[in-house]
């Protein structure tokens, strides 16, 4: 009788499915929960830097943006230059009626210096503390000019601007000690003695007017020796024909000596102070970068040393059957895991401060969703080169290699 030979079929080894793989990739993390975390750190530092910088960037753009719309961006200011020979030019008396007469100019109100007039909390202050303030004589309608509003107490009235009655600009209230409007609050003026019945929130589109002292147009030329010459002149026009408007203000201010009239637009000194904050950020968004980059170097060493510690778990692993691609996937998920953890944390810490500064200073809290997938994504990506080596290195250790070391 012939025997014959039966050929065995070739057993292939089983396939690992997802959650198989997870549950063999968490392995590492559960036994070394210390090294771990620490090599997540790394991660999560770099990944919260980099989102809470993008969201405070983008906050802060949020709340020039809500400023902007509040106070109007057609606001333009007409302010005395200097003449050619260096001094301090004067505005003609008149320049705010002949402003009146552009027509698509909706408001103009207009402020004068005094500019003997030092300002002290009583006759015991030295002269020489001034505190760097100035007093200007103010119109009626200045805070709807500029969108200034008050803190404190109420603004100059028909009654009010002809007797000795001021408003504090806020940097000006603090460095009186002023805090609020009482019926004995008073500062001296020129000498003269004028009760306070106004302080001012900071106004963002003057910021002149902040460390100002504010009277009426009347009793400055009556009791403090103003000339009545407007230092500064607020346009507010339509925003269609603004350029245009602009254009013609210097002339149509000071006709005689139109160089000597300076023109801007506080808008832009606020977007200008946006950009260098971009600018600032896109600095810190690199000082992140590096802190990701060093926290995927701590992953690497990680893994590193994790394969090295757990040869005899590879070598039982090549024994039972497992391929090499099913180790080195193994190790590349955990790997991965690892970077992920650290990027969720990341990403929960930087969203945490972007909100809680947002909210103490008052600001819109604005998380780009770019942020949040462009740091996840980096995470995964700096998960999968850290992990790439180890991973391929203990896949390439033979069963009887791995076993035989200690």
């Amino acid at each position: 009788m012939t025997v014959t030979e039966v050929a065995r079929p070739k057993l292939s080894p089983a396939r690992m499915r997802p959650r198989d793989v997870m549950r063999v990739g968490a392995v590492g993390l559960r036994t070394r929960p210390l090294r771990a975390f620490l090599s997540a750190l790394g991660i999560a530092i770099g990944i919260a830097a980099m989102v809470s910088v993008v969201g405070l960037s983008s906050s802060s753009g949020a709340e020039l943006d809500r400023t902007l719309s509040a106070l109007g961006t057609n606001l333009l200011t007409v302010s005395s230059g200097t003449t050619l020979m260096g001094e301090a030019a004067q505005m003609p008396k008149d320049a705010e009626a002949m402003i009146e007469r552009i027509g698509p100019v909706q408001a103009v109100s207009s402020i004068g210096r005094v500019g003997d007039a030092k300002v002290y909390r009583s006759e015991e202050i030295p002269e020489a503390q001034t505190g760097g303030m100035s007093t200007y004589a103010a119109r009626l309608d200045l805070p709807a000019t500029v969108g200034a509003t008050l803190r404190s107490g109420t603004w100059l009235n028909a009654a009010t601007e002809r007797y000795p009655a001021a408003v504090l600009g806020s940097s000006a209230a603090r460095r009186l000690g002023v805090g609020s409007v009482g019926p004995d609050t008073q500062v001296v003026i020129g000498g003269v003695r004028f009760a306070v019945v106004g302080v001012m929130n900071p106004v963002a589109l003057a910021t002149e007017l902040d460390s100002a002292v504010l009277v009426g147009w009347p009793v400055a030329e009556s009791r403090l020796g103003f000339d009545g010459h407007p230092t500064t002149l607020y346009t507010r026009s339509e925003e269609s024909k603004l350029e245009a408007v602009r254009q013609v203000l210097a002339g149509t201010a000071n006709p005689e000596a139109p160089n000597e009239v300076d023109v801007s637009r506080p808008s832009d000194a606020l977007a200008a102070k946006q950009a260098t904050s971009q600018a600032f950020a896109n600095l810190l968004l690199g000082v992140g970068a590096v802190a990701l980059l060093v926290g995927g170097v701590g992953v690497a060493n990680t893994m590193v040393i994790s394969v090295l510690e757990r040869r005899a778990e590879i070598g039982l692993r090549r024994s039972l059957g497992a391929t090499r691609g099913q180790v080195r996937t193994q190790f590349l998920a955990e790997s991965l895991l690892l970077s992920a953890l650290g990027g969720g944390g990341g990403i929960l810490l930087g969203t945490g401060v972007t909100m809680g500064y947002a909210l103490y200073s008052g600001w819109p809290s604005v998380v780009p969703a770019w942020a949040t997938v462009g740091g996840l994504a980096a995470t995964l990506a700096i998960g999968a080169a850290a992990g790439l080596y180890p991973a391929v290195r203990a896949s390439r250790l033979s069963p009887t290699e791995a076993l035989s070391t200690p």
